[in-house]
């Protein structure tokens, strides 16, 4: 990485580390924060954060890696999220996220090289009814099949 972007994500890291008193427990509403600006947790925001909170590294990982909602790795431009929860898997879900994995060649967790796609599970988006869904950037697409899973990514394709 640049060591103007370092330098930048350092800066910007601390600015939201400064709206937070030292305590422990504004752990995870500080990695939100984070994760709203970035759309991931970096690692120099995660160093930042150790030495603000004085907290060993090893435990905001396992935070990090506990809690769905934070990641790692920036996601793509367009996100797309199959659910796997009862309902959906139930109804076919599985196909359709076999479907995304080969087409756009990512496993699930990943991102493109080019950044336009990223692959994400779900348990349950709250749209039983329609199941199964997918979500594109937590745009629901309900009554998904592989059909209409090809289509949105076709629409995606053309707008690039």
């Amino acid at each position: 990485m640049c060591e103007c972007i370092d330098k930048k994500l350092k800066k910007e890291t601390k600015e939201i580390l400064e709206q937070y008193k030292v305590d422990k427990e504004n752990l995870i509403p500080i990695l939100n924060d984070i994760q709203e600006k970035y759309g991931y947790i970096p690692k120099i925001s995660q160093l930042e954060i150790s030495e603000y909170l004085n907290i060993p590294m090893a435990e905001i990982f396992g935070v990090i890696t506990f809690y769905s909602r934070f990641t790692l790795e920036p996601k793509g431009k367009y996100n797309i999220s199959v659910c796997l929860g009862t309902a959906c898997f139930v109804k076919g879900s599985q196909a359709i996220l076999d479907r995304l994995k080969d087409r756009l060649k990512l496993e699930e967790g990943k991102t493109s090289i080019d950044g336009k796609f990223s692959i994400d599970t779900t348990r349950c988006v709250g749209a039983c009814g329609i199941a199964p869904v997918f979500t594109v950037n937590n745009e629901v697409y309900g009554h998904a099949t592989v059909k209409k899973l090809d289509e949105i990514i076709d629409e995606l394709e053309k707008k690039e």
